[in-house]
C-alpha cells in the first residue's frame, strides 16, 4: 500500500471522525444512521492510521505531496 493521504488530509479527517463520535457519544444521533455514521468515523481513524485509503485508491486520487525523489523515478 502506498501512502496517499496528506497530512492536513489526516487532520481532516480526524475532526470529523472526533465530531461524528461526540455526536454518537452525547446522543445527538441515534439509530441506523448513528451506527452507520459511526462505522465512517473508524474508516475515517483507520486510514489515518495507515495512512492510506482504499477509496482513494480506486478513484486515482492521492493528496498526497510528491518528494522530489519520487518525482524522479
Amino acid at each position: 500500500m502506498k501512502a496517499n493521504i496528506h497530512d492536513i488530509d489526516k487532520v481532516a479527517r480526524m475532526i470529523l471522525a472526533m465530531v461524528l463520535a461526540v455526536l454518537y457519544f452525547t446522543g445527538v444521533i441515534s439509530g441506523t444512521v448513528a451506527i452507520i455514521l459511526a462505522l465512517i468515523a473508524a474508516f475515517l481513524v483507520v486510514t489515518v492510521f495507515i495512512n492510506f485509503c482504499p477509496i482513494y485508491h480506486f478513484l486515482g486520487i492521492s493528496t498526497k505531496k510528491k518528494t522530489i525523489q519520487s518525482q524522479k523515478k
